[in-house]
């Protein structure tokens, strides 16, 4: 059965920094763009944080989203079947459940556009 297993999540004080990992358990994924996507408190909708595009063989290009544009960087290690979320600077509005996915089709910025989720790994940035 395939899986997404999100670890790093954890509580940090705001300027701290957090490496989020993803990991496909059952299947490797590696020829298939993923995301990151996250849930703050009191939304229902996951906003888009990252996406790791599949180029070709085992290149990808990493994007992040404008609001953690200079602080987030994403990646992916087809070695290690992981794909990495480099977080710095973290601020408390960066507070949220964050989740990987898998991208099917459509635009990539939507979670409807991903089959594949994680459960999610909590990010809690308080001081």
């Amino acid at each position: 059965q395939e899986r997404l297993i999100e670890s790093g999540g954890g509580w940090v004080q705001p300027g701290d920094s957090l490496t989020l990992s993803c990991t496909p358990s059952g299947r490797t994924f590696l020829t298939s763009s993923m995301a990151w996507f996250r849930r703050t408190p009191g939304k229902e909708e996951r906003e888009f944080v990252g996406v790791t595009h599949w180029l070709t063989g085992e290149l990808y290009q990493g994007e992040v989203s404008a609001a953690v544009k200079g602080r987030f960087t994403i990646s992916r290690d087809a070695a290690k079947n992981t794909m990495n979320l480099q977080m710095n600077r973290l601020k408390p509005e960066d507070t949220a459940l964050y989740y990987c996915a898998v991208y099917l089709r459509g635009e990539y910025r939507s979670s409807s556009s991903y089959d594949y989720w994680g459960q999610g790994t909590q990010v809690t940035v308080s001081s």
